[in-house]
């Protein structure tokens, strides 16, 4: 029915049939190995345990049960039954602590591979289940109905680790435990957010499944919880030092005491890893928690609340009512990250105004003291992982980006095409480490310095960002000046910036225009138009028409230079900008800076180059009727190489057809003549006569 080979050695596989047996063989014998009588009728699947710790088949048969066997001693480890038809198939799962079966009865069910507890039944109403594959990399099992197929997605991404504050970073692989140190690394040839190598080595195993490591505080212990349970471990020798009941675990600041979850509703404190006696913390039975977190205050978070209570007394600190899925405190403990599925809220615990409180012999409600937390913001980022540095939170979303919030606002220090998790920052190396779910390491830089510095400025504390402004790196200036014109520091922001890009446009911003020029010169000729536009608009906007015309000119901005010689009436600036447009084939612009100017003759010689005689010869009966012969007879040869030789006669000439000519031909060349009395646009006297060709 079914046959796989043994993970561990390749030559050797096993067989499950109908007969009810389960076979061991060898490439290289045509007899088996050895023969094991498993089921009471036929045996539909058999699977080899994945693990090097365990000489382990799973099988299932016709006889409704699964069984787990020791092929070594060749006895059976275990039967497990629920199924109430055939099994088709039961396979281990090569990361998860899972035995996956599915049945003709149409379920799928989960069975924990270590207690072969029943953990889950899943029916999809899609008939009998026959077949099944694993995606080993991603968590994920196919199965195969008869009506269908199914892809189920078990466990979590996110890999169980933890590092403590010195950067040594311990995590699980199944139940093995491996370990390096972040602090050691060496990677200042490494670019920006790519993969650092990482020595590791393994230091143990666990007892349990973990699905949470935890560091104290001081580094000292290393706690894991799974499956129902809680061990503590020695950081350095991993030897066991304690271990109990728990479904969730919290260490207190001192890392001598800490809570245990044994249940949703039994919680148990510790000190020096003996149970604390007196009546614990108030109230604890009443709700039904889901988690808990450690920190200056012990952190509950339930349906809809979260709970702080103080480690020493008991006491009921503050109730929140706000759905949350984690709490992150930061070192000094003045600060506390609430996320949820949407948000997160920054708030700031007063532990003076809250012994203030119970000085004042105020009773202490179910909700807590209203004045211990002050709301600093709301931010609507969906937080997945996070770390404090002193009073800055860093955290990765699940839109892949890795933010920090200082004072009030958030910042991005990188997107990533992937998922990641957040290590721990180490100061020495001024960078914050992250990983993905195989644990592969990357780093982004990170200055505390400039940390502090953004701190200082939004809490409006000057003088001490000028104290910190000289030790800030070099190559995060250019940060720090946009964060401060961000802040509307426009003034703070040039002086800080080493970006001539960004300086010109503070300079610009501030109207600082000689700064802007002195910028603009010391660009390379062929990268500054850009800028000359900009500051000629600038300039233009503040009055300044000499700069304004230079920034132009520089830029070629012909358009634009010419409605400023217009404004200002500069009609030698003109001729010039005629002569430079038509030079360099803008020919609208000549001939509306022509148009302008009055010289109608000029228009036409434009009009007659460009090969527009048509237009050439309308424009000549309006405006300069003197032109009009010339227009027309290049209008006609135009047609005559064009083979249309009866339309080119039709055109009326002039010289021939002066009858034609509605407005008196002789008439029309007489006003043409007579000297023209405009306004004089340099405003030197209020009429000035032109001639025929434009000039005054």
């Amino acid at each position: 029915m079914n046959i796989t080979f043994n993970p561990k050695d390749a030559n050797t596989f096993a067989s499950a049939c109908l007969d009810r047996t389960v076979k061991m063989w060898s490439l290289g014998s045509a007899h088996a190995n050895f023969t094991m009588d498993a089921h009471d009728k036929g045996v539909n699947y058999v699977d080899f345990y994945p693990g090097a710790d365990k000489p382990y088949l799973v099988t299932t048969g016709d006889d409704k049960t699964i069984k787990v066997w020791d092929y070594l001693s060749k006895s059976c480890v275990q039967t497990m039954e629920g199924h109430t038809n055939n099994p088709s198939f039961a396979v281990f799962h090569p990361n998860l602590p899972i035995i996956v079966s599915g049945s003709e009865d149409g379920t799928v069910k989960i069975w924990n591979s270590n207690t072969y507890r029943l953990e889950n039944t899943l029916s999809y109403a899609l008939e009998r289940a026959w077949c099944v594959s694993l995606r080993r990399d991603a968590n994920e099992v196919a199965v195969g109905f008869d009506e269908g197929i199914v892809v189920i997605k078990l466990g979590r991404d996110e890999p169980i680790y933890s590092m403590d504050p010195s950067g040594k970073l311990i995590y699980t692989r199944n139940q093995v435990v491996l370990s390096g140190n972040v602090q050691t690394l060496s990677d200042d040839t490494t670019a920006e957010g790519n993969r650092i190598p990482i020595s590791i080595k393994e230091i143990g195993t666990t007892e349990i499944f973990a699905t949470n490591l935890i560091h104290s505080p001081n580094g000292r212990f290393v706690t894991v919880v799974g499956d129902g349970e809680y061990i503590i471990y020695t950081a350095l020798a991993w030897r066991n030092k304690s271990f109990g009941n728990g479904v969730s675990f919290a260490w207190a600041g001192d890392s001598n005491t800490y809570a245990v979850l044994e249940n949703k509703v039994k919680l148990r404190v510790y000190k020096n890893f003996k149970e604390r006696g007196g009546a614990g913390m108030k109230g604890s039975g009443s709700w039904s928690i889901d988690g808990l977190h450690g920190g200056p205050l012990l952190g509950a978070r339930g349906k809809g609340f979260v709970m702080f209570w103080d480690w020493e007394s008991g006491e009921i600190v503050r109730r929140i009512d706000v759905e949350a899925k984690n709490i992150y405190w930061s070192g000094t403990g003045s600060l506390v990250a609430i996320a949820s599925d949407e948000s997160f809220y920054m708030l700031r615990f007063d532990r003076d105004a809250y012994n203030a409180k119970l000085e004042e012999g105020v009773e202490v409600t179910d909700e807590g003291v209203e004045e211990a937390f002050d709301v600093i913001a709301e931010v609507s980022d969906n937080v997945t992982t996070a770390k404090w540095v002193g009073d800055c939170f860093i955290y990765t979303t699940a839109g892949n980006r890795v933010n920090y919030f200082v004072g009030n606002e958030s910042y991005t220090i990188s997107p990533s095409d992937v998922p990641m998790y957040i290590l721990g920052y180490i100061p020495a190396h001024n960078k914050v480490y992250l990983a993905d779910k195989d644990m592969h390491v990357f780093g982004y830089s990170l200055s505390l310095s400039v940390v502090e510095y953004q701190t200082a400025v939004l809490r409006g504390d000057m003088d001490t960002a000028t104290e910190i402004l000289p030790t800030l790196p070099k190559e995060q200036l250019n940060k720090v000046a946009r964060f401060l014109e961000g802040r509307d520091l426009k003034e703070l922001a040039m002086q800080v910036t080493t970006d001539p890009d960004h300086k010109f446009d503070l300079s610009l911003q501030l109207d600082d225009l000689d700064a802007a020029v002195e910028i603009t010169r010391s660009v390379p000729e062929n990268e500054a138009e850009p800028k000359w536009k900009a500051l000629g608009d600038r300039a233009l906007s503040v009055w300044r028409f000499d700069l304004a015309r230079e920034a132009f000119e520089k830029a070629n901005d012909l358009s634009a230079l010419m409605l400023l010689l217009l404004s200002t009436g500069d009609r030698e600036g003109m001729q010039k900008l005629a002569a430079t447009a038509e030079q360099k084939g803008a020919n609208n612009l000549a001939f509306a800076t022509f148009f302008q100017l009055g010289d109608t003759k000029s228009c036409v010689d434009l009009l007659v180059k460009t090969n527009r005689a048509p237009e050439a010869a309308l424009f000549a009966r309006t405006y300069t009727p003197s032109q009009v012969p010339r227009t027309v007879d290049a209008w006609r040869n135009e047609l005559r190489t064009k083979n249309k030789p009866k339309v080119a006669m039709s055109i009326a000439h002039p010289a021939e057809n002066a009858e034609l000519f509605e407005e008196g031909w002789q008439d029309a060349l007489s006003r043409e003549a007579e000297p023209r009395s405009v306004h004089d646009v340099n405003g030197d006297s209020d009429l000035v006569s032109v001639s025929e060709n434009g000039e005054a």
